[in-house]
């Protein structure tokens, strides 16, 4: 059966400040985390302008998506979901049942496999299909894009407009994603896939002087998360001698407070208080190469 639509299945994330708290009780419904913690993160969501970018990008790359699928005659319609913020996935897969439509292919917008970036997101979806019942669309996943030569090409060329700011031979590459805790990494191909990435754009590069990092750990400080943080990483690298990095935040598809905080504001701060002179790459968002690998491996997994 061929499928007659495509689904996106995002994060999300709050669009003005009331959203905030009610966006991070979401988050976090059902982990303890303190409440000074969670207004700390609160915080970091004012200093960044009250909201996330990520929702405003998510659906760019829908539009830019669409564009590229009817340019080569699929007239699909590309729906978005969020897993924890409006348009709730269970809100998007009923108007997809609304419209009509029985078999759509599904991306979700997380590169590497973890429970945080695929169990979760599964669970919203199946809760979401479990209430429209025989009405629910039937959803095909793609494939693995990992290391997917347009997602590779798309991260390197933000690596290199970074590398562009910076005295790029002499530079670091510190490629960045979310830290987990360990046993969740352990039993998932999350640190794999994520090296594999970053192995694959530094060889784009040709850039030899790079090593990965871990950021925006959260939860008790007693339950082990992947390390080393990306701050202790700057350290470690000013004490080497080096003078100049580029963070490459290749966990992240767009720009949220993990990127436009964690990195910009915190990581930044200590590069400047180690004399590091410091460049960050812009996340994928809408690079025509990301968009590109999207409509390729939505092609084979519509076959």
């Amino acid at each position: 059966m061929a499928s007659d639509a495509v689904l996106l299945v995002a994060f999300g994330g709050p669009e003005r400040p009331e959203d905030i708290r009610p966006f991070l009780a979401q988050v976090l419904r059902g982990r303890p985390v303190p409440p000074e913690r969670v207004e700390e993160v609160v915080h970091h969501y004012e200093r960044i302008g009250g909201r996330s970018p990520l929702n405003e990008l998510t659906f760019r790359q829908a539009a830019a998506l669409s564009a590229v699928l009817r340019g080569g005659g699929d007239r699909r319609k590309v729906y978005v979901g969020m897993r924890n913020w409006t348009p709730w996935i269970a809100d998007t897969l009923a108007a997809m049942a609304a419209d009509g439509v029985r078999d759509a292919v599904t991306v979700l917008l997380s590169p590497h496999a973890t429970e945080a970036s695929r169990a979760r997101y599964l669970e919203a979806i199946e809760e979401g299909r479990a209430r429209l019942g025989t009405r629910a669309p039937t959803l095909r996943f793609v494939g693995p894009w990992f290391e997917h030569v347009g997602f590779v090409a798309a991260v390197a060329a933000r690596a290199a407009d970074a590398l562009a700011m910076v005295e790029r031979a002499d530079a670091t590459i510190v490629f960045t994603a979310h830290s987990v805790p360990t046993a969740m990494a352990a039993a998932s191909p999350y640190v794999a896939e994520i090296t594999a990435s970053a192995r694959a754009v530094a060889a784009r590069l040709g850039h030899g002087r790079w090593q990965l990092a871990w950021q925006s750990r959260s939860g008790s400080p007693r339950e082990p998360w992947l390390e080393p943080d990306v701050n202790d990483v700057l350290r470690a690298v000013a004490a080497q001698g080096v003078s100049d990095v580029v963070v490459v935040p290749i966990g992240f598809i767009c720009d949220h407070v993990e990127v436009l905080y964690d990195l910009d504001v915190e990581a930044r701060a200590t590069a400047s208080s180690l004399g590091l002179r410091f460049a960050r790459a812009a996340t994928v968002s809408d690079h025509p190469d990301f968009i590109a690998a999207l409509a390729d491996v939505i092609g084979d997994a519509s076959e």
